[in-house]
């Protein structure tokens, strides 16, 4: 084994760029200024108003329902994929998997009224 290979290994050349990246973070800490703090430099900005402080809370409920639905829908993609020809257990469980991922997705979406 060569010089080349051995450093080429994953686990080495994981090591490496750790340290690297470690080294990297300790100089930037040391090299780059230092800021001032100034009176109103951690008052929240509003074009010049002033605005009370209150944090805003957004909501994040939509975007978790479609994150799921992303995730669920390419394990899906996935599973029909990879499931060889002719297989009838392999197709049946296919065909279950999508079915339950489908009615739990409607389940995910479904607008109370």
């Amino acid at each position: 084994m060569d010089v080349t290979s051995l450093f080429l290994s994953p686990p080495i050349a994981f090591v490496l760029l750790l340290i690297a990246a470690v080294v990297d973070f300790w100089l930037l800490g040391i090299l780059i200024t230092k800021g001032t703090d100034r009176i109103g430099k951690a008052k929240p900005y509003a074009c010049g108003e002033d605005v009370d402080h209150h944090r805003l809370q957004p909501d994040y409920g939509q975007f978790f329902s479609f994150a799921f639905f992303f995730t669920i829908m390419h394990v899906v993609a996935m599973i029909i994929a990879t499931v060889p020809s002719g297989s009838v257990p392999d197709s049946l469980f296919a065909a279950f998997f999508t079915l339950s991922a489908a009615s739990g997705l409607t389940a995910l979406f479904r607008k109370e009224v």
